[in-house]
């Protein structure tokens, strides 16, 4: 029992060490191709901003456009309405009728 509470322990100790070896090598990269990488990446994050897409070519751009028009026919988006924002939901109590209010209340 003693062993595998050991070996537990050591497991948890190893696992947290290669993290933070990772988010060492994360922040400074010795190889030039890690650098590299590094740099593409906080470049698409940069021209990501917003949500938009990154270097979209025209085609894209009107397969796209086809995209959300389909989508609107088919859901009902209509003019006007963002078909890519999560939508909104209204509920309302319902009415109830007094005399299923009274016999609920006996």
């Amino acid at each position: 029992m003693l062993s595998s509470s050991l070996l537990g322990g050591l497991r948890v100790t190893r696992s947290s060490i290669v993290i933070t070896r990772n988010l060492a090598a994360a922040q400074k990269a010795s190889d030039p191709i890690q650098q590299l990488f590094l740099d593409k990446i906080r470049e698409y994050k940069q021209k990501s901003a917003g949500g938009k897409l990154v270097d979209p070519s025209p085609a894209i751009q009107k397969e796209l456009k086809s995209e959300l028009e389909k989508l609107e026919r088919q859901y009902g988006g209509g003019s006007g309405v963002d078909m890519t924002a999560f939508p909104s939901f209204k509920f309302e109590e319902p009415k109830l009728d007094p005399i299923d209010e009274q016999a609920a209340q006996k």
